[in-house]
Parts: structure tokens; C-alpha cells; sequence
């Protein structure tokens, strides 16, 4: 229930900002759980993770407890950090926000985008940012 501004990680650490289209749902889910599963791994090489979706606090919330989920995860209930990022698909559907086209960025400590995959599978999706995390560090090092 707090803003998040990707500034105070500058400097300090990596970040890995994915997008996803609806909390609860079958792949979202396994999308979540294995990042979180994950989550000491990514932060032994100074890398939080950021989950954002559409849907509303209340519901981000409920998906964390109900699936025990150690990472992040940010409302962006008018869709503008996903428009921002380009990761919003068929603005005409529906609710008028379109539909999250999964996604993961993965920005360096000085706030570059190092890595921009879109359309990613959320089996093992993860893992494979994992490892480039780890290639990363040991290029910073």
C-alpha cells in the first residue's frame, strides 16, 4: 500500500520489474511462485523483484497470502507504468486498460535496462532471469 519509485533502488541494487496480466490465474501463479522461490538467490547478487500488474491492492494482497509470494507486487490500476514500459496490448478490450502482455525487464544498479523480454513463457521464466542476473553481476565485477 506504498508507492514504489524505481529511483531508490539507483545505485544500490539491480532490479528485475516484470509485468503480468491478472493475479490468480494459472500461469500468474506459477509466474510468482517460482520468483519467490527464487527470491534469496536474486538477492545474494543485490536484486529485488517487482511484480506489476492492473490489478488493485486489495487483490495483490489476497494472491501474496493465499500463495505465500516473497516478492513485490505493485498495482498499477490505471495501466501508465505498463503503457510507460510498452508492454499493454489491445487498449480497446474490455475494461480500457488492454491486457498485460507478460514481460520482464531487468535494470542494472545504475538504472539501465540491461534485459527487455516480452512474451515470456512463465514456466522456468524465473530461472532464466536468474542466470541473467548472475551474468550480469560477474560483468560488473
Amino acid at each position: 500500500m506504498e508507492s514504489v519509485d524505481l529511483a531508490r533502488f539507483k545505485g544500490k541494487k539491480n532490479v528485475v520489474l516484470y509485468f503480468y496480466p491478472k493475479a490468480g490465474t494459472p500461469g500468474c501463479t506459477l509466474q510468482a511462485i517460482e520468483f519467490s522461490d527464487l527470491e534469496p538467490r536474486f538477492a545474494a547478487h543485490d536484486c529485488v523483484i517487482l511484480a506489476v500488474s492492473c490489478d488493485d491492492c486489495l487483490t495483490h494482497a489476497e494472491f501474496r497470502d493465499e500463495n505465500g509470494l516473497a516478492i513485490t507486487l505493485l498495482s498499477d490500476e490505471e495501466g501508465q507504468v505498463c503503457r510507460a514500459y510498452g508492454v499493454m496490448r489491445d487498449p480497446e478490450s474490455g475494461n480500457g486498460r488492454g491486457r498485460i502482455q507478460r514481460s520482464t525487464f531487468i535494470i542494472d544498479k545504475a538504472g539501465r535496462v540491461r534485459h527487455a523480454l516480452y512474451g515470456v513463457n512463465p514456466k522456468g521464466h524465473a530461472a532464466e532471469v536468474l542466470a541473467l542476473v548472475e551474468k550480469l553481476n560477474d560483468e560488473n565485477r
